[in-house]
């Protein structure tokens, strides 16, 4: 079994009915795991919008990595993402953050997640769902990561 980690956010629209229904839409695909509370969180880079729903989940998938994000691109896609501004507002947006143990660093794709363990918003829900994974770059368990972050704040 794999485990692999998915990061979803919204803040554009009805943002909780947003995740739940990508959430929905991964389900044609791939087994749901386990999912996170939703957290309301600050923007990052572009501060101009509404606060983000974000929420992390844990899959089960017969994907490979660039097929697992074809298939999360299609769904934002289809839910009408469209991308204006970098960081900008987005009706959904949904991120690999892990992919097992696995380092990809592709034009397209970057596994584990680069900025994940700067980022509450990814470390909160990451936490409640798998406290003890072990990023398996930088060697240490998700609690920890946020505890580090949490203590620079």
């Amino acid at each position: 079994m794999t485990d692999v980690f998915v990061g979803i956010g919204s803040n554009i629209g009805h943002k909780e009915e947003n995740i739940r229904k990508a959430v929905d839409l991964i389900k044609e695909k791939c087994k749901i795991l386990k999912k996170s509370s939703l957290y309301e969180t600050e923007p990052v880079g572009y501060r101009e919008q509404d606060w983000f729903l974000n929420c992390a989940i844990e899959i089960e998938t017969k994907l490979e990595p660039l097929e697992l994000l074809e298939f999360l691109q299609s769904i934002e896609k289809k839910m009408g993402r469209i991308k204006k501004i970098k960081n900008g507002p987005r009706i959904i947006d949904m991120d690999i953050l892990f992919y097992d143990n696995l380092f990809i660093n592709e034009k397209n794709l970057i596994i584990p997640h680069p900025r994940l363990h700067e980022r509450l918003f990814v470390l909160e829900p990451l936490k409640e769902i798998a406290p003890y994974f072990v990023h398996p770059v930088l060697n240490r368990k998700i609690k920890e990561l946020y505890k580090e972050l949490t203590d620079l704040k």
